[in-house]
């Protein structure tokens, strides 16, 4: 089996011309805008509070229910495009199974909702 090198000339012509492009678009950047960065601007973080504070602070619990509820709805739309795209294949026990989990996950939010956990005061 002989490998020829020359099958590779496009992947190599595509990869230099996306590294040009970029790198012309984030020199771009840097002559044609205004440079003029704040403190908020050079921050790492976004995250509701300010980061420079002591590591051992006490914080708002709402921001982990937060992320827990965004898992939870990201991880029902990540199996819920699969399941669209096969539920022509897998019948009504899919359909079925699909509507199962959605009424689990109708009921958490249910009960989320009326915890207060989406109030944010």
């Amino acid at each position: 089996m002989t490998i020829d090198l020359a099958e590779y000339v496009p992947i190599l012509i595509f990869i230099s011309i996306a590294a040009v492009l970029a790198l012309a678009m984030v020199l771009g950047s840097l002559v044609a805008a205004k440079q003029n960065p704040d403190a908020a601007k050079l921050s790492p973080y976004e995250c509701g509070f300010d980061p420079f504070d002591d590591a051992r602070r006490r914080f708002d619990v709402r921001f982990y229910l937060v992320a827990i509820l965004f898992i939870i709805f990201d991880l029902e739309v990540a199996f819920l495009f699969p399941w669209a795209v096969a539920v022509g294949d897998i019948g009504w026990v899919g359909f079925g199974s699909m509507m199962g989990f959605l009424a689990v996950l109708t009921v958490g939010f249910i009960y989320e909702w009326r915890k207060g956990a989406l109030d944010w005061e």
